[in-house]
């Protein structure tokens, strides 16, 4: 005879639940600016911006960014750049804005970010070496100071290679795993990317002397294996819907976890009300601006938020590498 003595009735919550109640999301994309993509002039260049044919980074960021747009109420995504020399001083930079507006780095919707993308390849000269650390870093900064589920953050990494900065980069993710963050790397062109799955926690959970990430947070996948290679007249909108599904798949499980392991639940979704006649689609809302706030202050535009609190102590990594 079996006694029943407690019975507990939960309801099993979803990504979606989450976004009706208001939960934010936010997309930044970070474009490998480095030397080994080839010169842009060059058509065989990773970064050749041809007529009747996108490019390896035009198709990731169209791959990915038409999903998540959707998930993005305001449709302003930053858009940072890493291993370039940039104007006006030819510095190198490794996390630089694309649209060389350091104040306000935000590009309009999934046209923005390709105008501002090709718009740059005329103003810098691609250099090294391939550091992640920095821009993982800003992003970072950036979720940890919303522990209260009201934005998640999303970056998407589009390279073409080895890490040069591995140390500090898997210091960053290891820390970055106790925040509302999961970050997608895209790898582009020929190159082996064996060490990108040591970030990828799929099999062994990532960790740095000694200190375990909390969580998977990364998701790494090789171009190569959705969509042919450049020039390649294979169904392009089909291999990118293939591409978005699998790098995408772990997100909303990256985003539960979290939620869950801070004991954070959806709010009500509002009640639909009755809007009054106004330009654009029906019921649209006013857009908000960007990024939810700024270390440094909030960028123009936007509204103030609440400052960063401290951080904490951090694995000591190793020195910095050459162009850091």
């Amino acid at each position: 005879m079996i006694s029943l003595l407690k019975c507990q009735v939960e309801t099993e919550v979803t990504f979606l639940d989450y976004i009706t109640g208001g939960t934010q999301v936010n997309f930044t994309v970070a474009i490998d600016f480095t030397a080994s993509n080839g010169a842009p002039q060059q058509p065989n260049s990773l970064h050749h911006i041809g007529h009747n044919r996108q490019n390896a980074y035009e198709q990731a960021i169209l791959a990915v960014g038409q999903i998540v747009q959707d998930y993005d109420t305001d449709k302003l995504f930053p858009v940072l750049g890493f291993g370039a020399k940039i104007p006006p001083d030819g510095r190198v930079s490794h996390e630089f804005a694309v649209n060389f507006n350091e104040q306000n780095p935000f590009c309009a919707g999934i046209g923005g970010i390709m105008g501002a993308y090709k718009n740059s390849l005329s103003h810098i000269q691609l250099h090294g070496p391939t550091n992640f650390s920095p821009v993982i870093n800003h992003v970072a900064r950036f979720a940890e100071a919303y522990p209260d589920g009201s934005n998640y953050f999303i970056l998407l990494i589009i390279t073409d290679g080895v890490i040069s900065d591995m140390d500090f980069t898997k210091s960053a993710i290891v820390n970055a795993s106790s925040l509302p963050l999961s970050i997608i790397i895209i790898g582009v062109g020929p190159a082996e990317f064996d060490a990108m799955e040591v970030l990828d926690g799929d099999k062994q959970m990532l960790s740095y002397r000694g200190k375990s990430a909390e969580r998977d947070i990364v998701q790494f996948v090789p171009l190569r294996d959705f969509v042919g290679g450049i020039g390649s007249s294979t169904n392009v909108m089909l291999s990118q819907a293939r591409l978005a599904k699998e790098v995408l798949a772990e997100v909303p499980y990256q985003f539960l976890s979290w939620m869950k392991k801070h004991g954070i639940k959806p709010n009500p979704a509002p009640p639909p009300q009755q809007q009054p006649a106004q330009q654009g689609y029906p019921g649209q809302q006013p857009a908000q601006q960007g990024y939810p706030m700024d270390p440094g202050g909030s960028y123009p535009g936007q509204q103030s938020a609440p400052p960063y609190p401290s951080q904490g102590t951090q694995p000591t990594a190793p020195s910095a590498p050459p162009g850091y």
